[in-house]
């Protein structure tokens, strides 16, 4: 996705187009703040009793309340303002895109989503590891800029800041889902992923948990650096520079809500006359925030939480002709509690099959739900027992050297590129069917937040037909994993 590649350098050319214009933004002895509609708005006095807040050395900033729910209309609104960007730039600059438009719409798309398996795709380091983590991060600046409650949150150890970030998280894993396999995605327009190498999962994975640690790390560049250069500098041109060109992902979510990109939530415009005031309570450390929210009060040890998300290693070891080793991989699940003793679990796991023949590959896909029983859910030592249901693919791909060889000699002579020949040197084996997995394990809870999933193990069957004449429907699974618990903190 070339859209991805240039997503900074656009940030920056915005960036340093709004500081040329900066100055005609507004007059100094001006009374209203173009930057932050959030900042109250001085009376409007007659001509003569106008004078700069310079002259008002004792008159201090008056930080933004906290505000209650969320702006659906802007989130909205500006996630589809940068979906319809991304999908335009895919358009314009990507013949196979283009090509893709063609033939059913319905089963195009589900034909592509299906097709997903493995895990890389084919696009070049910078792409998968940085441009779609700066894709993730500004999905999430789109939620945070939009989450009333939480837009005074500021980086440091303190559960507002964290819970904002996992808040604006879960909506950058709903938007990196909906662009990759959703109706309006690279599945659906374009279907690149029935074309290999493109039918890889690093993006769903990548884009809001690499895109999440992006945007945590602009808010401790913004809280260490881009804080103390505003108290040490006064000249608005180079904070321009600086907000922006330190913060692209919060940059490009700003210009999306059609505000200048260094326009910050938690204070004043820098052309704003409370700017400032501002300042000098930055210099005089009397800018503290708001009192910190109290903790909820725990049931049991570990107290008891509403949600679970977990990140997952797994290897499994399947029985029969399909036990050649090891199949190492690994996964997510989320965890929702409907009563004490209750939850409802979803679960992805994916793994690389090992001990093939030479020249083959392969690898699955499994994804299950149902319920779990905790007998001690709030103990320190939390046992669980769980029958779940839901489905597995298994993908293989047998590779002919002489084959290869043969189409790519005749292939150079004819100027073609490589990429469109793999189809006719490669031949693909899937097996997809119904699957159960049945087991349990025990947590050891670390603090209120965190957990440990010291052990979990699941027997799994499964109903498919064989994959290049291997049964995959018996095996077991082995988990362990780190669990962030929510409602607890």
């Amino acid at each position: 996705m070339r859209f991805v590649r240039t997503l900074f350098w656009c940030t920056l050319a915005a960036v340093c187009t709004g500081a040329l214009e900066a100055q005609s933004v507004i007059e100094p002895l001006s009374v209203e703040d173009p930057e932050a509609n959030s900042v109250p708005t001085l009376p409007v006095l007659p001509p003569a009793f106008v004078r700069p807040i310079q002259s008002l050395p004792r008159e201090a900033w008056i930080q933004p309340s906290r505000q209650e729910g969320v702006n659906w209309s802007g989130v909205f609104k500006q996630s589809a303002l940068f979906l319809g960007i991304e999908h335009s730039f895919r358009l314009l600059t990507e013949p196979g895109t283009r090509a893709g438009m063609k033939g059913s719409f319905l089963s195009g798309w589900l034909a592509a989503s299906g097709n997903l398996h493995g895990w890389a795709d084919g696009d070049p380091f910078y792409v998968n590891y940085v441009g779609h983590p700066m894709q993730g991060a500004v999905s999430g600046f789109i939620w945070a800029q939009n989450d009333g409650k939480y837009l005074d949150a500021e980086f440091g150890s303190n559960r507002h800041y964290w819970k904002s970030r996992l808040r604006a998280a879960a909506f950058s894993t709903a938007y990196s889902f909906q662009f990759e396999a959703g109706p309006l995605s690279e599945a659906s327009i374009g279907k690149v992923q029935n074309k290999w190498p493109q039918q890889g999962l690093v993006d769903h994975v990548i884009t809001p948990f690499v895109g999440t640690g992006w945007m945590i790390g602009e808010d401790a560049i913004d809280r260490f650096i881009i804080k103390k250069l505003e108290a040490k500098w006064d000249n608005p041109y180079a904070m321009v520079f600086v907000r922006g060109v330190l913060n692209p992902s919060r940059s490009l979510a700003n210009i999306l809500r059609f505000q200048v990109p260094w326009v910050r939530d938690d204070r004043p415009g820098l052309w704003s006359p409370m700017h400032s005031a501002y300042v000098r309570d930055l210099r005089e450390g009397r800018i503290t925030g708001f009192p910190p929210d109290a903790p909820p009060e725990l049931e049991g040890a570990a107290g008891l939480s509403s949600f679970e998300f977990s990140l997952d290693a797994q290897p499994q070891f399947f029985f029969g002709s399909g036990g050649t080793g090891p199949c190492m991989g690994g996964g997510g699940e989320a965890a929702f509690r409907i009563t004490p003793n209750w939850q409802l679990v979803t679960q992805v796991h994916g793994c690389k099959l090992s001990g093939l023949e030479q020249n083959v590959s392969g690898d699955t896909l499994s994804f299950y739900a149902g319920p779990r029983w905790n007998p001690k859910p709030t103990s320190r030592w939390s046992p669980y027992f769980h029958v779940l249901v839901g489905g597995m693919k298994v993908s293989q791909e047998e590779m002919f050297p002489a084959l290869k060889e043969a189409v790519e000699k005749a292939a150079k002579e004819k100027g073609e590129p490589e990429v469109s020949l793999h189809d006719l040197y490669t031949k693909e084996y899937e097996a997809n069917g119904f699957s159960m997995a049945a087991g349990g394990g025990v947590d050891l809870r670390v603090n209120p937040a965190i957990a440990l999933r010291l052990a979990n193990l699941e027997y799994k069957r499964s109903w498919l037909p064989a994959a290049n004449g291997r049964d995959y429907n018996n095996g077991l699974a082995f988990t362990v994993s780190m669990v962030l618990r929510m409602g607890t903190w």
